[in-house]
């Protein structure tokens, strides 16, 4: 494998309190297969820069502006991350990488977005595998009744009276790994519905292994098993841990949803290079 070099050029940007390294890798500076088993030491608070996970920007293969490879803190590659997608969006905006509207490659599909200063609007993916009440036994615990939909990647949605006294850490690490979910696993959200525009969500993601301050995919995996179980209307406004809302954008056709749009704000942290030490 390909030894990175010294010093790697990185900015650091936040969309609604998820946090991820951005290296602009089109010239391929780094090996994808050298720093991915490093990035948890990258990603891991107090001894390195410390994030929910590492993005790198490379060229496109076909017509889209760029392509991006996702990887979360366990140094696991992601389909897909919507608070990711807008921080990369406007990344590459003001990188001169891409225009204000663009289209980037993911695993999941090509993602559109919109860049308005620092707040991105992104086109995600249409849901898939729509399923409502999986029963969901968990061991030594209550038996969970959950919503199920692949917005990107796979989320089970649990409706609760009140999102901020859940063991999210315990009760999500248990669906999460959940053998109705497996191979794969899923995301574990925690939601309120606040009235018909209005949600409240925590979030235990897969990949990270923790509670996470927001969740784009599972902010918009909440909006939508919400609107199926006719529950709230477009636009849904998430209240995520973090104190930063996101907005999630749908139309729904026939019983099909579609023109999924996730909105919020894309701010940049720092920027700087990362050093060996960072990841030895």
């Amino acid at each position: 494998m390909t030894r990175l070099p010294d010093s790697i050029p990185f900015w650091k940007m936040s969309g609604a309190g998820n946090d991820f390294i951005l290296i602009d890798n089109r010239t391929g500076l780094v090996s994808a297969d050298e720093i991915r088993p490093r990035v948890p030491r990258l990603c891991a608070p107090h001894v390195s820069l410390g994030a929910d996970g590492l993005i790198l920007i490379e060229s496109a293969s076909g017509a889209a502006d760029f392509k991006w490879r996702f990887f979360n803190a366990d140094g696991s590659e992601a389909e897909m991350c919507g608070n990711g997608a807008r921080c990369a969006a406007r990344f590459a905006h003001l990188n001169g990488i891409a225009p204000a509207r663009m289209t980037f490659e993911t695993i999941a599909g090509p993602i559109q977005a919109r860049v308005e200063g620092g707040r991105v609007r992104v086109r995600l993916t249409e849901p898939r595998a729509l399923a409502l009440g999986v029963r969901l036994p968990i061991e030594g615990g209550t038996d969970f009744s959950a919503d199920f939909v692949n917005t990107g990647v796979p989320h089970a949605v649990v409706f609760v009276d009140d999102p901020g006294s859940m063991d999210v850490s315990g009760v999500g690490r248990a669906i999460r790994f959940h053998p109705e979910f497996a191979p794969a696993g899923a995301n574990a959200n925690f939601v309120r519905v606040d009235g018909r525009h209005a949600m409240r969500i925590r979030t235990y993601e897969r990949g990270v292994e923790g509670e996470t301050l927001a969740c784009g995919t599972g902010s918009v995996a909440s909006a939508v098993v919400a609107a199926a179980r006719g529950l709230v209307d477009s636009p849904v406004t998430l209240a995520a841990r973090s104190g930063i809302d996101l907005t999630v954008h749908f139309a729904r056709s026939n019983g099909t949803f579609g023109e999924i749009d996730l909105e919020g704000d894309a701010r940049i942290v720092c920027k700087g290079e990362l050093t060996r030490e960072a990841w030895e």
